[in-house]
């Protein structure tokens, strides 16, 4: 009997980045479904505040090379790879010159949100696709985890909808406290006008918020999990309404047991989002 497959989509892993309720689950989580029997692939972007050469990062050339098309510019997709030895686990990093170079995050030392996050977000989110369709392993479930991975569940159930790689994978989107405060670009909308994604599809980025990020990504995915103990309550109302599988915030002692059920619960549910 083959393996059950899980892609992790992570905005922040320890000990590449320092430890947040994300970072902490991005780094724990993969290893202890992998104890339990699952094959797991993980990725985080290569903000530029990750310390290459103490964390032994390295590029991976064959996957490198390809170039991501985000409002008609082109931009060189980098891929590099380091290895948690204690956890016999890899992870993969999204890199680019133009948006992940900067030594920090989502924002500045001033806290200020850059500007052209929603076209990071967008590439990490294609980059990793595309990594692991030239990688040829299909994942049964992807679990992205924090806000800029938002973009993928609609792009795995819209643009990437007929590619035998992600044509059954089941998404489960984590909803944490990591709220930011300037909305994206305006732009954004037409950013993501990818092959099957509608206009309508992204109706609700007219006001691109976080908690209409959020929601955008809850909407796309086949299920959604509480990360954290507290989130944004206009979210956590809507969850609440959603007609979909939900896991309410699991405490630190026994989160992972609960995730694989729950993984296994949507594994072999019927339904799937994309075929509303």
């Amino acid at each position: 009997m083959k393996s059950t497959k899980v892609l992790f989509i992570s905005q922040e892993i320890m000990p590449y980045l320092p430890e947040t309720q994300i970072s902490k689950i991005g780094r724990y989580l993969p290893q202890g479904i992998q104890e339990r029997g699952k094959e797991i692939r993980t990725f985080m972007p290569r903000f530029g505040l990750v310390n290459e050469r103490r964390n032994q990062l390295h590029e991976v050339i064959r996957l490198s090379g390809m170039n991501l098309v985000i409002e008609d510019t082109d931009h060189p997709l980098i891929i590099k790879v380091a290895s948690i030895q204690s956890a016999r686990m890899q992870v993969y990093f999204i890199d680019n010159d133009d948006y992940f170079q900067r030594k920090y995050t989502t924002f500045d030392c001033d806290g200020k949100e850059f500007p052209d996050n929603d076209e990071r977000a967008i590439f990490f989110c294609k980059g990793v696709l595309e990594t692991v369709k030239k990688l040829r392993w299909t994942p049964d479930l992807v679990h992205c985890h924090g806000w800029i991975t938002a973009f993928a569940p609609i792009l795995i159930k819209k643009t990437y909808a007929e590619d035998p790689l992600f044509a059954k994978a089941k998404v489960i989107y984590s909803v944490y406290n990591d709220e930011f405060g300037t909305p994206l670009d305006l732009n954004v909308r037409k950013k993501i006008l990818m092959e099957g994604i509608t206009k309508k599809d992204v109706e609700i980025l007219k006001e691109p918020s976080y908690v209409n990020l959020s929601k955008l990504a809850i909407t796309h995915a086949d299920a959604v999990i509480v990360g954290d103990r507290q989130i944004n309550p206009e979210l956590q109302e809507f969850i609440n309404t959603v007609k979909k599988p939900i896991l309410p915030y699991q405490n630190e002692e026994n989160y992972i047991d609960v995730y694989s059920e729950f993984y296994d619960t949507i594994l072999n549910s019927k339904t799937n989002v994309k075929k509303k």
